[in-house]
């Protein structure tokens, strides 16, 4: 009896597993995903034109502005428009997409940049991607922790996947778990949606069998007594680990841990992995 409900479980976990790794490979190779992304353009005062976007693009105090030539056009919430555009001040990580016949104009900013970063779905990066290697899902690796508030938000400056380029998290707090009977914590970031976390870490698999700079890991909002599960087996890369035209955060010193996380997502083979 015991032998079919641990066998249960385990089909349940792999699953629960794999719906979770198709979700991820779907978002990554979407049409205008990050695979599809041809170009990433940083903008000033002095008005570029770039081959994968139309118009000439430029940002300052009022924030940034296209200027379409006669017969271009971009569909900006659902509306055509048509010679100057202003997409005005975009927040730090916000965004505005701009469809361009068949591709998206992503408008950002990152690190106090505002950039243009093109997707087109016949980007090469995109049609040739055959999916990413991971380690075979083991519940071993989906550890219970304690999530451990600070008295107020921290401002934490992380480092960039383009060299020079900074960004800045209020970080909520910090977890402690144990992993093979040692005591380790991670400072956790804001994640996507409400009471949510999200944590940026290297290990000792770095670099050797996942990627080297970074990989993150998203969790439920802690319960009321602080208990959070972290399953590194949904421990996934960021664009960056595909692409150079990402910007992703890296890591806080305090993130690199020296034991060996055998799990979750590897080293994409666009990046030599297998």
């Amino acid at each position: 009896m015991t032998t079919e409900a641990t066998t249960t479980d385990l089909h349940a976990f792999t699953e629960n597993w794999l719906e979770w790794y198709r979700a991820q490979e779907a978002r990554l190779a979407a049409p205008h995903g990050f695979l599809a992304i041809t170009g990433l353009h940083w903008l000033d005062e002095t008005p570029q034109r770039f081959p994968d976007a139309p118009g000439a693009w430029h940002t300052g105090e009022d924030g940034v502005v296209v200027t379409l030539d006669a017969g271009e056009e971009l569909v900006v919430a659902g509306t055509p428009v048509r010679g100057e555009h202003r997409f005005g001040v975009i927040a730090e990580r916000g965004g505005v997409e701009a469809v361009w016949g068949d591709a998206v104009i992503e408008v950002a900013k990152r690190g106090g940049n505002d950039i243009v970063r093109p997707r087109h779905p016949d980007a090469p990066l995109r049609t040739a991607f055959t999916g990413t290697p991971a380690f075979a899902p083991d519940p071993r690796w989906a550890v219970a922790g304690r999530y451990v508030p600070f008295d107020e938000p921290r401002p934490t400056t992380v480092g960039a996947a383009v060299e020079g380029l900074e960004h800045v998290y209020d970080a909520p707090g910090r977890i402690e778990f144990e992993l093979d009977g040692r005591r380790l914590s991670l400072t956790a970031f804001p994640g996507h949606g409400p009471g949510r976390l999200m944590v940026l870490f290297t290990d000792a698999t770095s670099g050797v069998t996942t990627y080297a700079a970074n990989r993150s890991l998203s969790l439920e909002p802690p319960s009321a007594d602080g208990t959070v599960v972290l399953d590194f087996n949904r421990a996934a890369n960021l664009p960056c680990a595909y692409t150079d035209l990402a910007t992703c955060p890296l890591p806080p010193a305090e993130n690199r841990l020296a034991v060996a996380i055998e799990a979750g997502l590897k080293i994409p083979r666009e990046r030599g992995g297998s």
